[in-house]
Formats: C-alpha cells, sequence, structure tokens
C-alpha cells in the first residue's frame, strides 16, 4: 500500500460521547522508550524522535491519542511528551487516558488504586498534560471483582467537570453492565486482534449493539504483549498481506475495522515510518473471503 499520502481519515469516524473521532488512532505506550514498555529498566527513547512521530501523527489525522500516565522510562513520560509536542492542543483532538494500577518512581507496579486514590491518578494526569479537563477516562481493571466502587468515583469526578466522559478497559461483560448502570460508558478498551482473546468476539458485538466504542489493544503485538510484534506471522496473514501490498500489521489492523463501525483502532509506534503504514491500514479493505479466511484464523467466526 503507498502510505504517503493517507491519512486517518480513511478509516471513517466514530463518536466518544459527543466527540467525534477517526477511526485510526494512535497509542503512546511505546513512546517512552525503545524495546520492551512497562519495565522498570526501560531504555528512554530520543525525545525528539518521540516529538516528531506525535506532530506527524496530527498531521495525518489521528485526532484520538491513547495515554496513560504510568506510560514512563527513566527520563520519559508519556503524557508529557504530548504535552510538549502538542500543545496549545487541536480543537478536535481527543486524549483519552487511563486510571487504576499504577507505577512507582522505580517504575514498579503498584496496587489497584482506591477510589479515594483515583482523583490523585486523575489530577496528575491533568498535570502532566496540561489541561483542565480529560476527555475521556477509562479505569483499568486488575481481576473480576466489582468496580462500582471505583467506578462511581470517577462517575463523581465526571460530575465535578474534570472527566468528560467515562470508560473501562481491561473487563468483562459484568463489568460493563456494572458500569453502565453508575454512568454512561463511551468505550471499552481490552485485548483484542487475530488470534488473541477470541472470547470477546460477544463483548465487541454487544457493544456494536449498545453504541459503545471497542478499542482494541495488543492488536498488532498479540500475544508479544508489550514487548511488541515478532517478526513471524501466519501463512494466511501473510497471503492477504501480499494480495493488498501490505504488511501483515496493516492486515491486522484492518481485520479489527472489519469487526464493526464501533471498532477504533491505536495502534502505537516510535518509528514514523511505521506511523505513517498504521494510518494507511485505515484505507485496507478486505474482501469477503479475506475476512473469512481471517475469522477462521481467529478461531471463531462471526
Amino acid at each position: 500500500m503507498t502510505s504517503q499520502t493517507i491519512t486517518a481519515a480513511a478509516a471513517g469516524t466514530w463518536r466518544l460521547g459527543d466527540l467525534v473521532v477517526n477511526r485510526i488512532g494512535f497509542g503512546a505506550m511505546r513512546l517512552p522508550q525503545t524495546g520492551e514498555a512497562l519495565v522498570a529498566d526501560a531504555v528512554p527513547r530520543e525525545r525528539d524522535q518521540a516529538i516528531s512521530v506525535l506532530r506527524r501523527a496530527v498531521e495525518l489525522g489521528v485526532n484520538h491519542i491513547d495515554t496513560a500516565a504510568f506510560y514512563f522510562s527513566p527520563l520519559r513520560s508519556a503524557n508529557e511528551l504530548i504535552n510538549r509536542a502538542l500543545a496549545p492542543y487541536p480543537d478536535d483532538l481527543v486524549i483519552t487516558t487511563k486510571v487504576g494500577p499504577g507505577r512507582d518512581p522505580s517504575g514498579e507496579w503498584l496496587p489497584h488504586a482506591t477510589p479515594e486514590q483515583l482523583r490523585g491518578q486523575v489530577e496528575e494526569n491533568l498535570r502532566q498534560l496540561g489541561r483542565d479537563h480529560l476527555d475521556v477516562v477509562n479505569l483499568r481493571i486488575v481481576g473480576t471483582g466489582s468496580i462500582a466502587e471505583r467506578f462511581g468515583a470517577l462517575a463523581e469526578l465526571r460530575d465535578a467537570g474534570l472527566i468528560r466522559h467515562l470508560g473501562i478497559s481491561n473487563v468483562t461483560p459484568a463489568h460493563l453492565a456494572e458500569a453502565q448502570a453508575i454512568a454512561p460508558v463511551v468505550c471499552v478498551q481490552n485485548p483484542y486482534g487475530i488470534g488473541l482473546r477470541p472470547d470477546q468476539d460477544t463483548l465487541v458485538r454487544t457493544c456494536g449493539e449498545q453504541g459503545v466504542a471497542y478499542v482494541p489493544f495488543y492488536a498488532i503485538a498479540t500475544t508479544g504483549r508489550q514487548a511488541g510484534a515478532t517478526d513471524r506471522d501466519h501463512p494466511e496473514i501473510l497471503a492477504v498481506a501480499r494480495a493488498h501490498g501490505a504488511s501483515p500489521a496493516q492486515v491486522r489492523i484492518a481485520w479489527t475495522l472489519h469487526r464493526g463501525p464501533h471498532v477504533l483502532a491505536i495502534p502505537g509506534t516510535g518509528d514514523p515510518d511505521h506511523l505513517a503504514s498504521n494510518v494507511a491500514a485505515g484505507a485496507l479493505r478486505l474482501s469477503e473471503e479475506e475476512v473469512a479466511l481471517l475469522d477462521s484464523l481467529h478461531g471463531q467466526s462471526r
């Protein structure tokens, strides 16, 4: 695929509440470091490279950036890089962040935040991003227990004007129902991709029926998770990629977008070429036969 002239608008749009975003966005997890993310000894990414990637993303029409205060490496913070690169922010830019489990200054994970601690996490995101409100805040979940108390605390911050819209991340269908009984949910963010968590197919459909955005993460990396994608891929994916003159990563992104108009992509990278390629995947249209082939590989057809 030729990626130079393709922008994020090629993927179409969806609404997060009253905010319209292009369905191809950008995930900031990989920005603060090179190599594996979310590890204590990560190698910081060169600042100018990270800033240039963010600015190029906006130039390519990306208006949905996913981040978190716990996306950092020694010397680098994703939120502060976003602030440095993009403030004053474009009027149409939607920044989605996450709260829940945090990391201490050394990079080690902390227990899940209490309802009282969530306000501090929201305020830290506000400070780092240089904003007076957050567009979308996802409550990230660890485990299957009730989220009512924690989600209720975020709903109070929404009522106070610190948060515009709420979402949930790493959740079950029961969590979605529990949250919706408290406040509107505009997005669900879970791990999902070809061959990754086919048990999520029902939740993807449920979100579509309810008008809730479904935002897959690790759609390219799959089981590589924060370590990134491997060099090898399935023959079926390689065959579809060759037919379109595309990369396997582009095919994986395109497949997720074919799961429904409410599915948003947030591939992340610190490489300008990979960025352009990821954005261009929004223009890749798979045939019914190709979708069926990839569905079979995924393990469960629609």
